[in-house]
């Protein structure tokens, strides 16, 4: 994990021209921005009289996926794709396509997957191993991405898209963002205290959120979930797991968390901050624009506020959970040397991938962060470098229950800490073998 230089945990001040370029919203690895609808769901897009393959991907970012498909399509005349637009939820896309395999149908041929689904489709054979072509996506796309999208330390899938929480804080309260916890929280309740509001705004509900602001805390101290071969759980070495829930358990106790933290999901946090409600935030970059007020939003804070990386236990480096969407090529397909080939190209040519950039997601390709004169996105490059990926094992889905239920009650001080991080540390175990 590469360190991130004091110096460049400047501020990012917001503004609508790097916004603009930006274009950033919440990757479907999160659910999209509430409020949000696609224009789509459970349909082709058309976009080929003849296609030769079809590619099913989230109906959330509808016009980024069909203008990718489309350069796709000029370039490759007699090969055209189409897609298939899922539901913009994942429970609902990842049902989808479970449907298509388990009923043998194989109408997907790429199949784009939540950063976290990767070992449960590997370990059911349902996606072709790409592990060949990992020398063509090293070095190029980000590292967090090419961990997401591999199983037992074997590539299935191959980046697309990628996503990352920033730390939003008030300049009017505070003179530069915080390098640790510690001073987070420390600055944020003088701060609070002073002008009347709350410390910290995030995402406490009992849902994948929570799941998501445990794990920055944990990994920021510290911990790995698995051992490198996700052979064994490795939750409770070291004292990263216990770091983690007492800060957040002092976190709410002390009043530090907003009134309302244990039932706040992203929007909830963004409409707090947004009225001037809150000295911090964790959020992802969708609330940018909003928090400017463009669109006619009002916001109490468009002035006073900026972005910059979340903070860790050491005060070095930071660490955010990565979001985001891999392709994967469906076991099914009955045009898999095509399907390979696109899931290549959309990992690894510069102008799709500048698509992403300058439309809505952001991109896995490296470059994209290195060459850019556009803040909001250097700074999102230096965060996705350090970035986790949620560990894509095969129980994923039945571990996150297990931490959600478990954490919130222990942070809530309705359960006991220690049972409740053994709990966790059974089912990490248990997501290891195929549900």
């Amino acid at each position: 994990m590469s360190e991130l230089s004091r110096h460049k945990r400047y501020a990012v001040r917001t503004g609508a021209a790097g916004l603009a370029a930006l274009g950033l919203t919440l990757a479907t690895a999160c659910g999209t921005p509430p409020g949000e609808e696609s224009e789509g769901e459970g349909e082709s897009a058309g976009l080929a009289e003849d296609p030769q393959f079809v590619w099913a991907v989230t109906g959330a970012d509808r016009q980024v996926h069909e203008e990718v498909a489309r350069l796709w399509n000029e370039r490759n005349p007699d090969r055209q794709v189409d897609i298939f637009f899922l539901a913009p939820t994942a429970d609902e896309q990842r049902q989808a396509m479970f449907q298509d395999l388990q009923s043998q149908a194989g109408e997907f041929d790429v199949l784009g997957l939540d950063v976290i689904w990767t070992g449960e489709f590997a370990d059911y054979g349902y996606i072709e191993s790409l592990e060949d072509l990992r020398s063509e996506v090293d070095g190029v796309s980000l590292d967090g991405s090419v961990d997401s999208a591999q199983w037992q330390q074997e590539l299935y899938a191959l980046p697309y898209s990628s996503n990352g929480a920033f730390l939003y804080y008030r300049t009017d309260l505070v003179d530069e963002p915080p390098a640790t916890w510690e001073e987070l929280y420390e600055t944020g309740t003088e701060a609070a205290e002073e002008a009347g509001i709350s410390g910290y705004v995030g995402q406490g509900d009992q849902y994948e959120g929570l799941v998501v602001n445990f794990l920055e805390l944990y990994w920021s101290a510290g911990g790995e979930l698995f051992d490198d071969a996700q052979s064994q759980s490795t939750f409770l070495e070291g004292d990263a797991a216990t770091t983690a829930l007492d800060f957040m358990a002092e976190a709410y106790d002390s009043g530090f968390y907003a009134e309302g933290f244990d039932s706040m999901v992203e929007d909830d946090a963004r409409a707090l901050f947004q009225a001037g409600e809150a000295v911090y935030m964790r959020n992802w970059p969708y609330a940018i624009p909003l928090l400017e007020g463009e669109g006619g939003e009002e916001s109490a804070v468009a002035d006073d506020f900026a972005v910059a990386p979340l903070p860790t236990f050491t005060g070095e480096g930071t660490t955010s959970a990565l979001g985001g969407l891999n392709n994967a090529v469906s076991t099914l397909s009955e045009n898999k040397d095509l399907a390979r080939e696109f899931v290549l190209w959309a990992a690894t040519d510069p102008e799709a991938q500048d698509i992403l950039a300058t439309n809505s997601l952001p991109p896995t390709m490296q470059s994209a962060y290195e060459d850019t004169e556009d803040p909001h996105l250097e700074v999102l490059g230096e965060i996705l470098g350090d970035a986790h990926a949620r560990p894509p094992v095969p129980g994923y889905n039945s571990m996150s229950l297990v931490m959600q239920e478990n954490l919130h009650a222990a942070y809530l001080g309705q359960e006991d800490p220690a049972a409740a991080l053994e709990a966790v540390d059974r089912s990490a175990d248990e997501a290891l073998e195929q549900e």
